[in-house]
């Protein structure tokens, strides 16, 4: 029953890490007032404004039932706004306001200082992002599984 150990599970680290990694963002993106869901839905509506919700939910791998409650509360916040197409009356654009804009200059510091605070810890940059690119190939194949 090896395979049944904590230890043996290949999950389980990428889970941690995953957990670990966004504890280190949320002093951060406290002074923002912002989730790390909601940082992530920014990060892809700076990329790209004005896109519907069902690519934003594809884009982060989430299900829109997911996305949905999330961007309502965004919008609430005045980071975003909801319109629906005048092509497709289904489809649900989402654009960024002036506040969620603004925010982006705001936001513009955080990966300079959570690699400043890696590269203190005297962890390989290197290997991170080469870590990054193997997961990223990692996630593409289990979406194209699924």
């Amino acid at each position: 029953m090896d395979q049944l150990k904590l230890a043996n599970q290949i999950c389980f680290p990428v889970y941690a890490a995953s957990r670990l990694i966004i504890r280190e963002y949320q002093p951060h993106l406290d002074k923002l007032g912002v989730t790390y869901p909601q940082y992530l839905v920014m990060l892809v509506l700076w990329e790209n404004d004005g896109m519907p919700v069902n690519d934003i939910a594809q884009k982060l791998i989430l299900n829109t039932n997911t996305v949905t409650p999330l961007l309502k509360r965004m919008e609430s916040m005045g980071l975003v706004s909801r319109i629906r197409s005048e092509e497709d009356e289904r489809k649900v654009i989402i654009q960024l306001t002036e506040k969620g804009k603004a925010m982006k200059t705001e936001a513009a510091h955080i990966p300079f200082s959570l690699l400043a605070d890696i590269s203190a810890e005297e962890l390989n940059v290197a290997e991170l992002i080469a870590m990054k690119n193997k997961l990223e190939e990692w996630i593409e194949y289990l979406k194209k599984k699924g």
